[in-house]
């Protein structure tokens, strides 16, 4: 019975022990995301990039759209952003980083809204938001210790964004970046209610058995150098799509690492953030906006 004990000790050590090690790999460096928000200083001064996308933000406080927060799943709130014009809209459940739902998160709900969706913007850390990569790293391990609250949480995104009357319910995407990407994967294998799937350099699933359960497109962003998302996984996760006949577009960009499309991490790469964006917009109408006007 010790002996018993003792191996599953070190069993479970083992397993904690590498999944503390995956998420240190995958987030090297701490400023790969939003590494001086409010409360996060490095070295006695912020290191990291000083100005946003000229391309996407300058214009981001004239948009014509209609923000607020609500109560979707349980008490949770999320940032839900829409058009300011009447008529049904296609819809975009949009998964925060390993940082949670900030203003980073927001300001690319309002970009989402602008080009004509509505946008709600989850919340899987309930509340909780990380100024620090530490905490950062132990919002998302307790996360992904429990999946299953995690789907329920964007599963009530999807069904809120059903209940709308602006909300074309045939025509609703999931989106994310890193842990988010790694969420919109696992929220399109856990229900038939997408259309589509994005994925910015989120960890990926290659057993086709559970990938089968996708019943829309997928597009996939990535970085070339990206030590957590290795190019590796990323063409068996994209062989495994076609083997499949999953429709999909994956694109792996040179010389760029992870988080390069945050606009306020050290990694980022204004010009491919820019051309991953407008390949996420054309991605979107053409899966869902296309969609919609069919229905």
């Amino acid at each position: 019975m010790h002996f018993l004990l003792t191996f599953c000790l070190l069993f479970l050590l083992v397993g904690c022990a590498e999944h503390e090690n995956h998420d240190q790999a995958q987030h090297q460096d701490h400023n790969d995301h939003l590494g001086c928000q409010e409360g996060e200083v490095v070295d006695g001064k912020c290191q990291v990039a000083a100005k946003k996308n000229v391309d996407l933000f300058s214009q981001l406080e004239a948009l014509s759209v209609q923000t607020e927060m609500v109560d979707y799943f349980e008490g949770v709130n999320g940032f839900l952003a829409k058009p300011e014009g009447d008529g049904k809209y296609p819809a975009v459940v949009m998964i925060h980083e390993w940082w949670g739902l900030n203003d980073n998160i927001k300001d690319m709900a309002r970009l989402m809204a602008s080009e004509g969706y509505v946008v709600l913007a989850v919340d899987i850390y309930e509340g909780e938001v990380a100024t620090e990569s530490g905490a950062a790293m132990k919002l998302a391990s307790g996360a992904r210790s429990n999946p299953e609250r995690s789907i329920e949480n964007m599963k009530a995104a999807v069904d809120y964004l059903k209940t709308l009357s602006n909300v074309e319910p045939q025509s609703i995407a999931a989106m994310g970046w890193c842990f988010g990407g790694q969420q919109s994967l696992s929220l399109s294998l856990s229900t038939d209610d997408l259309a589509a799937t994005v994925i910015y350099y989120g960890n990926l699933e290659t057993d086709k058995e559970k990938l089968a359960n996708i019943k829309g497109p997928v597009l996939g962003i990535f970085g070339e150098t990206d030590q957590g998302i290795p190019v590796e996984s990323v063409n068996a996760f994209e062989a495994a799509l076609n083997e499949l006949l999953v429709k999909n577009q994956i694109h792996i960009y040179p010389e760029v690492g992870h988080a390069f499309a945050n606009p306020s991490g050290t990694r980022y790469a204004p010009e491919e953030t820019q051309d991953a964006w407008k390949k996420t917009i054309d991605f979107l109408d053409e899966n869902l906006k296309k969609k919609s006007q069919e229905n």
